[in-house]
């Protein structure tokens, strides 16, 4: 009995170890590097924003403007995205102000500032900016206007006030839009 039972585990374990391993599908996936951590094509974009080392300001300035939820909606959006060294160079304490519940609002108005309807790769951007002799004009959710330009090899996205925000790291796919990560917080004018 005590045999069998040997032989039985036994041919059961070879099994197992022949059997080939199921894959997730997400790890076939081609991936983007932002901040230490994969970005995967089938996630959304706070899945994916909330994984990457150099997003936690981000991250938590969407949390706290009550914007999860639109972010993780089918969308398709593209999301100018400030990393955290971006925030820094906002004045001493703006960011912990914005994170105060009782500026949600302002917080959300800038935030959305940053989000574009639609897929926008830098390939289309460089389209919309020779189409546009130089410039390219950017309606935002938000109502903000921003403006694609070239400098040098580089895209920038203007804001409002007259700033720029170079794109560091381009056309990170996400299952509901896009990435497109830049340098400088994108503020309102006004």
């Amino acid at each position: 009995m005590l045999k069998t039972s040997t032989l039985l585990a036994a041919v059961a374990a070879a099994a197992l170890l022949s059997a080939p391993l199921a894959t997730p599908s997400f790890a076939k996936e081609k991936t983007v590097m932002v901040g230490g951590a994969a970005m995967y094509p089938s996630k959304n974009i706070i899945q994916n924003a909330s994984k990457s080392k150099d997003n936690k300001t981000l991250v938590a300035a969407v949390k706290a403007a009550g914007l999860v939820d639109t972010l993780e909606g089918p969308g398709p959006f593209t999301v100018f995205a400030p990393t955290d060294e971006a925030f820094k160079k906002l004045p001493k304490g703006t960011v912990e102000t914005l994170l105060k519940p009782e500026n949600k609002d302002k917080l959300a108005k800038i935030l959305k500032c940053h989000v574009v309807s639609g897929n926008v790769t830098t390939s289309d951007l460089k389209d919309m900016i020779k189409k546009g002799n130089g410039e390219a004009k950017l309606d935002t959710v938000g109502g903000c206007p921003l403006t694609a330009k070239m400098k040098g090899k580089n895209i920038v996205i203007e804001d409002g006030k007259g700033h720029d925000a170079r794109i560091t790291i381009a056309n990170v796919k996400q299952s509901n839009g896009e990435i497109q990560v830049i340098n400088s917080v994108l503020l309102p004018a006004g």
